[in-house]
């Protein structure tokens, strides 16, 4: 193992390694879990020539401040992100995102904060030094899965860097993270469990991110939805961006973290192109849906992708 590592000197809220996550693991319960906000996370190892599955460190709200040991390395990071490097003369730099910057034996990295966004990358040629389970080291905390035994990192803690490395010349990008009126969404399995009162209503009105949010879960607070069958039915499988609606007639939007199955009635699913944008609306944001079709959908994932191909092939 190389023997250069960060120490973290604060972890911040909820600090992570996380990739692009698991797959084919739904038939034993296990969600994909990986990175929130996908695109952010496969520009900021885009930008360092890694893999582009390679572990990121993903943070909310709060990132780290770390120091580099033994090393030398080229890193990143995107998001809306205020953080600074403080250099171990003590000059601090101004931190720039999209754009890549070397720290040295000693430098501290200092994420201050996530801005009107939820969640951050920070990236290092090579990557880090992550523990895989089913070919994935994105940390679960709910289900202690990932690296870190499944846990966010804690004050003291080190986190071990794949090789030492720093790139020859720097990259950048310049990329602004769009903003959304509204959430598409599919209609879900149990869509006509609804009245066409709670079918207006949930396309109708706004809805506002609950504080009780999280990698597993969003709940929005609004008008109250009712349906026309018992509110506990049968449990079924879940997926992510699945939106059910509990007993007290709010909607919960699964998120990456998920448990695979629920009981509450599902009237709608968010459309995978909208997913990233989502998941960086913070407690207190308004969100707006609307229907559109499978085929629409198809179209519009399709776009999603291009768009991410494109943004990364600028990027040389």
């Amino acid at each position: 193992m190389n023997k250069a590592y960060f120490e973290i000197i604060r972890p911040g809220i909820h600090s992570t390694l996380q990739d692009l996550g698991r797959s084919n693991q739904y038939h034993i319960g296990i969600p994909f879990s990986g990175s929130m906000d996908k695109r952010n996370y496969l520009i900021s190892n885009k930008l360092l020539g890694n893999k582009l599955n390679e572990p990121s460190l993903e943070f909310a709200y709060q990132g780290p401040l770390m120091k580099l040991h033994s090393g030398k390395v080229s890193g990143t990071i995107t998001g809306n992100v205020t953080f600074n490097i403080i250099r171990k003369n003590s000059k601090i730099d101004e931190g720039v995102c999209y754009q890549t910057f070397t720290l040295n034996d000693g430098d501290k990295l200092d994420i201050i904060s996530t801005n009107r966004s939820v969640y951050g990358y920070f990236s290092i040629k090579n990557g880090f030094t992550g523990e895989y389970i089913w070919e994935s080291c994105s940390v679960n905390t709910k289900a202690k899965i990932g690296s870190n035994n499944g846990e966010k990192y804690q004050s003291n803690q080190k986190i071990y860097i794949n090789k030492n490395e720093s790139l020859s010349e720097y990259k950048k990008i310049n990329y602004l993270n769009s903003k959304i009126e509204y959430i598409r969404v599919l209609k879900g399995t149990n869509f006509s469990f609804f009245s066409e009162k709670a079918k207006k209503i949930f396309f109708s009105n706004e809805f506002i991110v609950s504080k009780l949010t999280d990698r597993m879960g969003m709940r929005l607070e609004g008008p109250k939805i009712e349906n026309l069958v018992e509110t506990n039915i049968r449990s079924e499988g879940l997926i992510k961006g699945v939106i059910q609606v509990t007993a007290d007639g709010n909607p919960i939007i699964m998120l990456s973290d998920h448990g695979t199955i629920g009981g509450y009635p599902k009237i709608a699913v968010v459309i995978s192109s909208d997913y990233d944008r989502l998941t960086q609306l913070t407690p207190g944001s308004k969100i707006k849906f609307k229907s559109v079709e499978l085929d629409e959908a198809e179209k519009l994932y399709k776009l999603y992708e291009i768009e991410t191909k494109n943004i990364l092939n600028q990027i040389r």
